[in-house]
């Protein structure tokens, strides 16, 4: 017996008699960001844009208590939070600093801490325009029946905690997991780490917060540039595979990807023109460009390095806001010149402006690197690096 096949109609059109169609009118651009993203959407693409705004980028503070502790005891303080309240508000409270910076990633105490004058620190980023930003995930922890590799955890709660970071003041959020390339990576592992980031970018996003989505692919091993970007076009397909099954708004999210290098023992560096050739291979393979700002993390490069490779993907123009959500490449210098002393703060806060112009600078594709002191050129990678 035959089959009858029936075609069915695009939902642009409707059935008329005698088989006509009517074209409907297409739907608003700002109609299907709000079905996207509900009651949040244009706040979250509102959020988006002013993060992701020209010379601007994201000053990553959102260390747990415990990493922050190794960054003080580098200078001989005690892990208290006195001690950590004293370096957080040298660098909120930095005059100007609005200027490059767009976005603060805060660690939970650091959100609901005050400076020691009594001014909340969400204000202090408030009234320079700085997006204050919470980190969500509860670390990383072994994920059994892969290769020795990682899943992050935080799912739990997350919901309810995002509800209250955006009552004190958070509208973004961080999510970090990493991948491992001397450990495969293991399908499971990808997967996983795709999982676990659109499941939270979507309860991010349901609660107010654009989640910033960071898949780290680790320094660690010796493969060349090839390797990393065959791992990298696997990781963020993904991603983007799982990011679109939970309904997540691109236009409402951030990206902190790993830049496309060799590993940190491979016997060759690449120059800033090949790391900004194979990662903006990756992005344009990968990235769909309505994702507004793309916020590579440093990983363990030196201040200098991380600001280099920065300007060389600035040099011509890209589909999305190409910039910078550093750590410790935007932190280090301000450590050694503050060692934890009063009389330091001011030329500490000048340390972290140099670094905030310096990579507003790459941002706008204006960066020469000169000047630049033998400190800041010095890497900062560490073998199985955690935080």
């Amino acid at each position: 017996m035959a089959m009858a096949t029936v075609k069915l109609s695009s939902p642009a059109t409707n059935l008329l008699a005698g088989g006509r169609t009517r074209r409907s009118a297409p739907a608003s651009r700002a109609t299907v960001i709000r079905a996207a993203a509900g009651s949040y959407s244009d706040e979250l693409v509102s959020t988006a844009k002013s993060v992701a705004s020209p010379g601007r980028g994201i000053l990553a503070i959102d260390e747990s208590n415990a990493t922050c502790g190794k960054r003080l005891s580098s200078i001989g303080l005690d892990n208290t939070e006195p001690n950590r309240q004293a370096y957080r508000q040298l660098l909120l409270t930095t005059a100007g600093l609005g200027e490059y910076i767009s976005g603060a990633i805060l660690f939970e105490e650091t959100l609901y801490q005050s400076t020691t004058d009594g001014k909340k620190f969400v204000d202090c980023l408030k009234d320079q325009n700085i997006m204050p930003g919470i980190k969500v995930d509860k670390g990383l922890v072994p994920l059994p029946g892969s290769n020795n590799e990682s899943w992050c955890q935080g799912l739990d709660g997350l919901a309810s905690r995002c509800a209250e970071y955006y009552k004190q003041g958070a509208r973004f959020a961080k999510w970090r997991t990493v991948v491992s390339i001397p450990c495969g990576p293991s399908a499971l592992a990808v997967k996983e780490a795709a999982w676990g980031l659109a499941r939270y970018a979507a309860i991010a996003q349901d609660n107010g917060l654009v989640p910033i989505v960071e898949p780290e692919i680790l320094l660690d091993g010796d493969h060349g540039i090839e390797r990393t970007l065959e791992v990298a076009e696997k990781v963020w397909s993904e991603v983007f595979f799982y990011l679109a099954q939970n309904n997540v708004l691109f236009e409402g999210i951030l990206l902190k990807p790993s830049m496309v290098t060799p590993g940190a023992e491979h016997k060759e560096k690449a120059s800033p023109e090949a790391i900004a050739k194979y990662t903006l291979t990756m992005l344009r393979r990968r990235v769909p460009p309505a994702v507004p700002g793309i916020m590579f993390l440093s990983g363990g490069q030196s201040e200098v390095e991380a600001t280099l490779n920065l300007n060389a993907m600035n040099q011509s123009a890209n589909p999305w806001h190409v910039s910078f959500s550093y750590a410790r490449a935007l932190q280090n210098s301000v450590l050694k010149t503050w060692q934890g002393r009063p009389e330091n703060v001011e030329a500490a806060q000048k340390a972290l402006l140099v670094r905030a112009k310096a990579n507003s600078q790459a941002q706008l594709g204006r960066y020469t690197g000169e000047g630049e002191s033998d400190e800041a050129k010095k890497g900062m990678f560490q073998k199985g690096y955690t935080y």
